[in-house]
C-alpha cells in the first residue's frame, strides 16, 4: 500500500464505520482534516506508584498484573459490573467497568499491563473506575518500558457523544503511522529563523509526543504554518477582487433630496463613514466593508444613503435581514426615512420565504425588472428563483446570522457589488480579518 498523504480518503486507513463517524461529528473527510483535530489538552498519567503507597485522589500509574475478573448485575439499576483486581506482589487494587462486558475477553487472569487513573474509594478498599490502560506482550514489562510509557502524555481530543477521545486517537494513530512525506508551506530560512520543526515532525508531536516538552514546539510551528496559509488565500483573494471591475455609482440627487429632509443632523461618525463609503462607491474596484455600531446608532441610516447612492444611476440595494421580522422593520423604517416622493420613485420591496405565493411572486417581478430599486429580505434573496436586474449593492444586517458562503451566494447574483456588513458585535473570524488582512 502506497505512503498515506494529507489529501488521501479517510476510507483509505480507517474502516467504513469509524470514517462515516469522523465525517458526521466533524466534518472530516480526508487524512488532513483527521491531522488538523489536535488534541485539546494532555493527561499525564503520573510517575508510575507502588500499590500500597497510593493516596485517594492522586492520577497514577501502576504496573501490575491482573489476579481475578469478576462479573455481576448491579441492584439498584439495570446493567452490569465489571470488577477486575490487579496486584504488584505488595498490595491489590480494584478496577471497575459499568456495562463493559465486551473487556474481559482481554482483561484476562495472568496478564499484565499499565493502568493509570485517579485513585478513589469504595467499601474501604482503593480503586480505579474506568482506567485507563495498555496490556503488555510477553515479557514487556522491563522497568524502562514502563517508566517510558508512564511518562508520555496522553492526547484528549474534541469529542462527541458518538465520536469518543480515544476512538480519534486510535484514528490519529493509523494515520500517522501509514503518512508519508509532508509538503512542508514554511520556507527553510523562516523555519531556520523562528526555530520550526518539519511540518512531519510536528504533527507528530502534536499528537504524540514523548513527553510533555513537545508540544509546545509542535504547536508554535503548527500556528506559524496555518498563519501563512491564511495569509497566502487572503492574498489571493485580494488580487482577485482587486481584477475586478465594479461600475463606478456617484452621488446625485437621490441622496441630497434625502439628506435634506431630514429632521436631524448626521453625528460626526455617521458623516464620516457615510463619505468613506461615498468614496469607495465611485471606485473601479467592488468595496467590502464592516460598519460596526452599538443599536441605535443609526447603521441603517448610513446603508440607506449608500443605497440611495447607487440607485441614483439605476443600481439595486438589496437588504438581508436573519429573520422575518427584522426585514418588515427595516423595510417600514426605510419607507418612513424616505418619505411618500422618494418611496414611489425607489419602490423599497419585501422579498421573504413566507409571504402568501401571489404577493412573493409580484415582489420577485418588482426586484427582477429593476423597478424596486431597493430590496429588504431574509433567506429568500438567496433563492436561484431571485434575481435582480443590476444588484449593485449587498448589506447584510447582523452578520453572525450569516455564513461567509451565504454572503457569497448573494453577492454573486450581481456583477461585483459592492458588499456592506452591519453589525453591533462582530463574530471573531471578522475582528482577525480585520486585523491582520
Amino acid at each position: 500500500m502506497p505512503p498515506l498523504r494529507l489529501d488521501s480518503p479517510l476510507g483509505d486507513v480507517l474502516d467504513d464505520k469509524v470514517a462515516k463517524a469522523l465525517t458526521k461529528a466533524f466534518g472530516m473527510a480526508r487524512v488532513g482534516d483527521l491531522l488538523a483535530h489536535y488534541p485539546r489538552r494532555y493527561a499525564l498519567r503520573g510517575e508510575l506508584t507502588p500499590i500500597a503507597s497510593l493516596t485517594v485522589g492522586e492520577q497514577v500509574s501502576i504496573v501490575a498484573e491482573i489476579v481475578s475478573v469478576s462479573e455481576r448485575r448491579m441492584h439498584n439499576r439495570r446493567g452490569s459490573l465489571l470488577e477486575v483486581v490487579i496486584s504488584d506482589g505488595e498490595g491489590q487494587l480494584s478496577l471497575t467497568f459499568f456495562n463493559q462486558s465486551w473487556r474481559m475477553g482481554e482483561l484476562r487472569r495472568g496478564r499484565r499491563g499499565m493502568f493509570s487513573g485517579k485513585v478513589g474509594e469504595f467499601r474501604g478498599g482503593k480503586q480505579f473506575a474506568h482506567p485507563d490502560y495498555q496490556l503488555f506482550d510477553d515479557l514487556e514489562t522491563a522497568a524502562q518500558t514502563a517508566q517510558a510509557l508512564a511518562s508520555r502524555p496522553i492526547p484528549v481530543y474534541p469529542a462527541t457523544a458518538a465520536v469518543a477521545t480515544w476512538t480519534i486517537a486510535k484514528a490519529v494513530e493509523g494515520a500517522l503511522d501509514g503518512l508519508g512525506e509532508v509538503d512542508d508551506p514554511l520556507p527553510d530560512d523562516l523555519r531556520r529563523r523562528h526555530a520550526l520543526l518539519p511540518a512531519r515532525t510536528a504533527l507528530e508531536h502534536i499528537h504524540r509526543p514523548s513527553v510533555i516538552d513537545d508540544v509546545a514546539p509542535a504547536q508554535q510551528t503548527l500556528r506559524m504554518q496555518e498563519a501563512l496559509v491564511l495569509q497566502a488565500g487572503l492574498l489571493q483573494q485580494r488580487a482577485a477582487v482587486a481584477a475586478l471591475h465594479a461600475r463606478p455609482r456617484p452621488a446625485g440627487e437621490l441622496r441630497e433630496s434625502f439628506d435634506a429632509r431630514l429632521t436631524f443632523a448626521l453625528t460626526d461618525d455617521q458623516a464620516s463613514v457615510g463619505e468613506q463609503i461615498a468614496a469607495d462607491l465611485v471606485a473601479e474596484r467592488p468595496m467590502n466593508r464592516l460598519v460596526q455600531g452599538e443599536v441605535g446608532s443609526g447603521k441603517t441610516l448610513v446603508a440607506l444613503r449608500a443605497m440611495l447612492q447607487v440607485a441614483e444611476s439605476g443600481g439595486q440595494a438589496a437588504l438581508i435581514a436573519p429573520t422575518e421580522v427584522l426585514a418588515a422593520q427595516h423595510l417600514r423604517s426605510i419607507a418612513a426615512m424616505l418619505g411618500p416622493d422618494l418611496s414611489a420613485k425607489l419602490i423599497p420591496t419585501l422579498l421573504t420565504g413566507q409571504m402568501p405565493a401571489a404577493d412573493r411572486r409580484r415582489a420577485a417581478l418588482r426586484v427582477a425588472s429593476g423597478q424596486s430599486l431597493i430590496v429588504v429580505g431574509t433567506h429568500a434573496l438567496l433563492s436561484a428563483t431571485t434575481t435582480f436586474a443590476d444588484l449593485a449593492l449587498v448589506v447584510v444586517d447582523e452578520q453572525h446570522r450569516f455564513g461567509v458562503e451565504q454572503r457569497d451566494a448573494l453577492r454573486a447574483k450581481g456583477t461585483a457589488p459592492h458588499v456592506l456588513v452591519l453589525t453591533a458585535t462582530p463574530i471573531p473570524r471578522t475582528v482577525a480579518m480585520t486585523v491582520f488582512g
